[in-house]
Order: C-alpha cells, then sequence, then structure tokens
C-alpha cells in the first residue's frame, strides 16, 4: 500500500556535471536534460549562471536553455553565486527558483564566492529584491549545514541562527547541505529534525553528499526527521571539489528511488522514462570526465 505522502526529488545534472574537465557539447547537454525532464522530477537543477572562468563546463547554460522541451511538471533551478548572476538568471523566463549557496563556514563561503558570511548575507538580501521583482522564487543552499573541515565554529545553535535571520530577511526556502560528504547520520537526524519543528513554515529540503556505504542511512536519517525533499543526481555522478575525496559524490538517484520505494513512498517518477536517462547518463558521465 502506497503512503499518503509524496516525496519530492530535484535531479541535480548541473551538480553532476560542473566538475568535469572536458566540455561536454552543448547538443549533448540539451539531449540528456530532455530527457531528465520527462521523467517527472519536481525540479532539475540545470545550470548556472556563474563567471565562466570559475565554472568553465557551464558556460553554454544559456544556449542549453534555449533547446529544452519544457513541461509544467518539472521546475527550472539555475544556480548563481552573486547578485549580478542572479539578475540574469532572472531574465530567463523559464526559470523559477534561483539557487544560492550560502555558507555558515566563513572559510567555506571565502572560498566558494569569495565573500564573507555577511557580506554573503547582504547577497541575500539583495538577491530576494531581484527575485522578488521578477516573480521568482529564491532557494538558499546552506553549505556546510551540518560541520565543516576547516575547524570553524559550528553547533545546531548557529546553524538555525542564520536561518532565523534568512527567514526574517524574507527567504522561504532553504535546503540543507552536507557539501562534503562529512555528516554522521546522527548529525542529519537531529539537525534536519530541529529546522523542521522550528521553522514549520518553511519549505526545507536536504541535498546529501554520501561514500557508497554511507547513502542509505543517511537518507534514512533525513526521511526519518520528516524531510520530505531530497536532491540527488543519477548514478551519484558530481559532488563538491573541496570533499578532496574520490568517494564521495551526490546521492545517487536510483538509490534514493529504492529506498522510497521500499517504505512505499510516492514520488512523481516515470519509471519507463527514469531508465532512459540512466542510459542517457552513460553518454555524458563515462565519456566526459
Amino acid at each position: 500500500m502506497k503512503s499518503t505522502e509524496t516525496v519530492f526529488i530535484t535531479e541535480c545534472p548541473r551538480d553532476a556535471m560542473q566538475g568535469i574537465g572536458a566540455f561536454i557539447p552543448t547538443e549533448l547537454k540539451i539531449e540528456y536534460l530532455n530527457q531528465l525532464l520527462q521523467v517527472g522530477f519536481d525540479r532539475l537543477d540545470f545550470g548556472s549562471f556563474v563567471s565562466p572562468k570559475a565554472i568553465p563546463q557551464l558556460r553554454d547554460t544559456r544556449e542549453v536553455l534555449d533547446g529544452l522541451t519544457l513541461n509544467s511538471d518539472t521546475d527550472l533551478l539555475a544556480i548563481v553565486a552573486n547578485s549580478r548572476g542572479a539578475t540574469e538568471a532572472c531574465e530567463m523566463k523559464p526559470i523559477s527558483i534561483i539557487g544560492f549557496p550560502f555558507s555558515v563556514s566563513e572559510t567555506f563561503q571565502m572560498r566558494n564566492t569569495n565573500k564573507s558570511i555577511e557580506e554573503s548575507f547582504v547577497t541575500v538580501n539583495e538577491m530576494i529584491r531581484i527575485t522578488s521583482d521578477a516573480n521568482k522564487n529564491l532557494l538558499v543552499y546552506l553549505s556546510m549545514a551540518f560541520g565543516n573541515p576547516y575547524g570553524d565554529a559550528w553547533d545546531t545553535g548557529s546553524v538555525l541562527s542564520w536561518i532565523h535571520k534568512l527567514k526574517a530577511a524574507g527567504i522561504k526556502k532553504i535546503a540543507l547541505a552536507d557539501t562534503v560528504g562529512m555528516a554522521s547520520e546522527n548529525n542529519v537526524k537531529n539537525l534536519t529534525k530541529a529546522v523542521l519543528d522550528t521553522f514549520p513554515d518553511l519549505e526545507v529540503g536536504i541535498h546529501l553528499h554520501c561514500e557508497p556505504g554511507n547513502w542509505h542511512s543517511k537518507v534514512a536519517a533525513a526521511y526519518d526527521a520528516g524531510c520530505r525533499r531530497f536532491d540527488s543526481a543519477i548514478k551519484g555522478f558530481g559532488g563538491c571539489p573541496m570533499a578532496e575525496d574520490d568517494l564521495v559524490g551526490n546521492l545517487a538517484t536510483e538509490h534514493l528511488i529504492q529506498y522510497l520505494e521500499q517504505k512505499n513512498v510516492e514520488t512523481l517518477i516515470n519509471k519507463e522514462q527514469f531508465g532512459k536517462a540512466l542510459v542517457a547518463a552513460d553518454k555524458i558521465f563515462l565519456n566526459y570526465h
């Protein structure tokens, strides 16, 4: 018997592709993304409006967008790193969600966006205005939400404090990011539950990076804590290059679906189209690396 609850999945080909050195032809990206758009994902993290010097692989995001066959089932999500990127993304009518990585680790925020946390909070406020004027949604990824490898101060209270500030500024959507895959099962469960209990009116998702042996425990911890929005990438490709561990990648979408099916939880996934997407993924990720 199926559960009455639905779990929403954001497929993240942008995260999977961005670290690949060899340039993936624009036509191949379009072909792959169009296949993903037929699967029934709630959202598709398809591209990024950042400096081509920072992420050369995604310099063709605008051209890729022009080639997509859109539908009403899947929202398009684009990642940006500053207000200029947010403005550019907001000019694209098909994009409905703008994502911004906001770190609770000072070291990571400087490495990722060359700004302090306080400076990045100013950027968030600018983006709230930009996205609101364009009738877009702003999703804040809380990078290093479960701790960091740099020795920066971290605890649940500090994470909740930043979420309070973000909510007060006008943020309605957040995603807790296990950026370098260091979160333990207990960390995932305890923080996710604390956030959901403290902020019942926020949309809260989770972006997990995993090793092959611990994906199940992390997904179960998040689900048991009440999370019903997950980010994933087919076959676990991608992940944060700062993890400095080749075994750490994105949560594999097929693993997430497997877990949810075992729990008899409803998803929006078309299995036939998902099977085609698994095959299509190999054309990119086995040939370009």
